[in-house]
C-alpha cells in the first residue's frame, strides 16, 4: 500500500468514526427528547372511571411517564375578581391539606395573574422552568397556549386546565359541559314561560367574563335553545363578569332602559340578579342561574310568588378534581384527555335547606363542593377558613 493510500484510508476511517459518534449522539439526544415528549396516547378505560369519566365515546386516553412523588404542584389562576374565583382558590388550599392527598404534595403554590394572557403564560412557563411537576390552571383565553404546552411536554410536566378550558386536545382537561349547561338554563326558561302561556317578550341574558370558553359556550347554548323555540323573543345581553355587584348594576340598568323582562337567564352573579329585581320592584319571573347559596335561598323563599328558578352549579371544587387528576397522571395512570364532571342541578321543586342550600351560610357561598365518586368532600368551614392570597 502506497503512502497516499495509507493517508486516504486513515482519513476515511477517521471520518467514519466521527459519523458513528455523531449518529450515536443524535440518537441519544432523540431518545432523551422522546422520554420527555409529553403523554402517550393509549387505550382506555382509564383509572378511577367513575371519578375521571371521559367526555364522550370519542375521548382519547393519555398516559405520562410515572414520576416518584411527592410532587410540586402549582395553581395558576387568572382573574380573581369574583366570589367564585375566590372560593376556588380557597378550595384548592383546603384540598391540598386534605389527608387523602396531602402526603402526595411536596410543595404547593397558588398565583393569580389577572386577565392578561401573556402574564398567565409567563407564570406557567416560570413554574415549568422551576421544575414543578404539575400546573393546574384556569385559562384566560381558550387559545395561545401552544408554546407552554410544548415546554411542559419537553420537561415531562402535566398541565391540567379546568373550568375555562383550552381549544386543544394536547393536554388533559377537567370541566362540566358548558354548552349543555347553557341549553338547560334556556330550556328551563322556555318551559316555564310556556306553562304560563307566555309566547313573546324580552329575555335578559346575563353573560360572564368575556374572552373565555365558558362564557362563549354557555351563551351559544342559551341562544340556540331560545332561537329554536316557537316564541317571539327579544334577547337583551349584558355582561356581568360572573360577579354579584357588577351583575346587579347591569341588570338594574337593563331594567331601567328596557322595562320588564319575561325571564332572566344568567351565567353567574345570580345574587345580583335577584337584588336588582327586588330593588326595581320587578315582578318575579323565571330565572336561571348558578349555584350561589343566596340565589337558592331566594328561589326557596319566593317560588310561590313567581320566582321559578333553576340553579346549575359550576363548582369551584373542580380545582380539587383537577389536582387529583394531575396526581394520577404523575403516577403514570391512564386518564381521559377530557374529563367530564356531572352537572349538579336543583330547581324550585327540589330545594332543601341543609341539603342543597344552607340558610346559615353566606349568600355568596357556592353550594356544590362534594364529588362522591371521587372521594372528594370539602366542607364549607374548611373552605371559608382559607383566604384568596397567592401562596409563594
Amino acid at each position: 500500500m502506497s503512502f497516499f493510500q495509507i493517508v486516504v484510508t486513515n482519513q476515511v476511517e477517521e471520518i467514519m468514526t466521527r459519523l458513528k459518534l455523531l449518529t450515536a449522539t443524535a440518537a441519544l439526544a432523540l431518545a432523551s427528547q422522546m422520554a420527555f415528549a409529553g403523554p402517550k396516547e393509549v387505550s382506555g378505560p382509564g383509572v378511577d372511571a367513575e371519578c375521571f369519566a371521559p367526555w364522550d365515546a370519542s375521548t382519547k386516553y393519555y398516559q405520562w411517564d410515572a414520576k416518584e412523588g411527592p410532587y410540586r404542584i402549582a395553581v395558576v389562576n387568572g382573574f380573581v375578581g369574583n366570589t367564585w374565583r375566590i372560593q376556588m382558590i380557597k378550595t384548592a388550599k383546603a384540598y391540598a391539606e386534605d389527608p387523602t392527598i396531602k402526603d402526595k404534595i411536596k410543595e404547593f403554590k397558588v398565583v393569580s395573574t389577572g386577565t392578561d394572557a401573556p402574564a398567565q403564560l409567563g407564570a406557567i412557563e416560570d413554574f415549568i422552568n422551576q421544575g414543578y411537576d404539575a400546573i393546574v390552571t384556569i385559562a384566560v383565553s381558550p387559545d395561545g397556549f401552544d408554546r407552554v404546552i410544548r415546554l411542559a411536554d419537553k420537561n415531562n410536566v402535566v398541565i391540567v386546565p379546568f373550568d375555562n378550558v383550552l381549544d386543544t386536545d394536547k393536554v388533559m382537561q377537567v370541566n362540566e359541559d358548558q354548552l349543555k349547561m347553557g341549553r338547560m338554563w334556556a330550556q328551563f326558561a322556555m318551559d316555564e314561560l310556556k306553562a304560563k302561556g307566555v309566547t313573546s317578550g324580552k329575555i335578559l341574558e346575563v353573560r360572564g367574563l368575556p374572552g373565555n370558553s365558558v362564557d362563549r359556550d354557555r351563551s351559544i347554548g342559551i341562544n340556540e335553545v331560545i332561537k329554536a323555540s316557537d316564541g317571539d323573543w327579544d334577547v337583551v345581553s349584558v355582561v356581568g363578569n360572573w360577579d354579584d355587584g357588577t351583575t346587579q348594576k347591569v341588570v338594574a340598568d337593563a331594567i331601567a332602559v328596557h322595562g320588564q323582562f319575561v325571564a332572566v337567564v344568567g351565567q353567574g352573579g345570580s345574587n345580583g340578579v335577584i337584588q336588582a329585581l327586588k330593588d326595581a320592584n320587578h315582578p318575579w319571573v323565571p330565572v336561571a342561574g348558578e349555584s350561589e347559596n343566596g340565589f337558592r335561598k331566594a328561589i326557596a323563599q319566593y317560588s310561590n310568588d313567581g320566582l321559578k328558578g333553576i340553579s346549575i352549579g359550576q363548582s369551584p371544587g373542580l380545582v380539587a378534581i383537577a389536582m387529583k387528576a394531575a396526581v394520577a397522571a404523575l403516577e403514570g395512570k391512564v386518564v381521559p384527555q377530557l374529563i367530564s364532571v356531572p352537572l349538579p342541578v336543583a330547581t324550585y321543586k327540589d330545594l332543601k335547606d341543609g341539603e342543597n342550600y344552607w340558610s346559615n351560610l353566606p349568600d355568596n357561598f357556592f353550594t356544590v363542593n362534594e364529588f362522591p365518586p371521587c372521594g372528594v368532600n370539602i366542607s364549607g368551614p374548611a373552605i371559608m377558613a382559607q383566604d384568596e392570597s397567592d401562596v409563594k
